[in-house]
């Protein structure tokens, strides 16, 4: 008894990880009170708003005005938001770092959020640099194959784009559909910023190919999967539906997980 209890007051001297206890509390659902700040970063993007607490990045929008901000601040996260000079020096670096493709290492703060919104942007979050996924994608992804309006809804409202991909997420006909962070030509020119052809996607689109196969390996894809762009041309077989590419043997990408099966 006596070595549990000294061992009970050696843990009374261990000090928590910085922002541990909001994370903790976020995780069981409990939106704990806390202060953000925010200030103005310059990235490849353009300028952009910025807001941050000990938990992780909870907002991010293009710059306008700090009132427009922080009433936008408030009314989607329903709690205030303190204007800073200027952002902590690796914090700034970190946004730079993740919008230029450079550096990942970002936490988040999503407590405010409902948790099918917290689930439908941590599988946004997944989607690899260069790629797309569709509305459909993600809903069958978070275990919601039924909740694709919603899906798209999570993500028009998502607080933390750019750093939070949401323009990685396209219509599952292929085309680029809306985009809540600027319309469509901010997400056309983020895509291209990441090295990818939005207007090649859009051609696919309206010729109906859905996913690429590959004569060698019998493998199908989505359009941007990293494997299906090693395709050679010669090998390429586009094809229109899943139906049709288990019609003619292919199976699906263990990668970028085409189908529901």
């Amino acid at each position: 008894m006596e070595l549990l209890e000294t061992d009970l007051r050696d843990l009374g001297h261990v000090r928590a990880p910085e922002g541990f206890a909001e994370r903790v509390l976020a995780a069981v659902g409990i939106a704990p009170w806390v202060n953000d700040s925010y200030a103005e970063v310059a990235t490849s993007l353009g300028v952009v708003h910025v807001a941050w607490n000990t938990a992780g990045i909870s907002a991010v929008r293009r710059a306008g005005g700090a009132r427009e901000f922080e009433r936008w601040f408030a009314s989607r996260l329903g709690r205030p938001v303190r204007r800073e000079a200027v952002p902590p020096e690796r914090l700034a670096r970190q946004v730079v770092g993740a919008i230029a493709g450079h550096d990942r290492r970002l936490r988040f703060d999503m407590s405010a959020l409902r948790v099918f919104e917290q689930d439908v942007l941590r599988k946004t979050a997944e989607i690899p640099r260069g790629e797309v996924r569709s509305y459909a994608w993600v809903a069958r992804e978070i275990g919601r194959p039924r909740a694709v309006r919603a899906v798209g809804t999570a993500l028009a409202n998502n607080p933390i784009p750019f750093l939070i991909p949401c323009h990685r997420v396209v219509r599952s006909d292929g085309a680029l559909g809306q985009y809540s962070a600027g319309g469509p030509e901010v997400k056309r020119a983020i895509l291209r910023q990441e090295g990818l052809d939005p207007g090649w996607l859009e051609i696919l689109a309206g010729n109906g190919a859905r996913f690429v196969g590959s004569r060698t390996t019998r493998v199908f894809c989505l359009p941007t999967c990293a494997h299906a762009r090693r395709i050679k041309a010669s090998n390429r077989v586009y094809l229109r539906s899943e139906h049709e590419a288990r019609g003619a043997g292919f199976r699906p990408c263990t990668r970028c997980r085409p189908t529901a099966s």
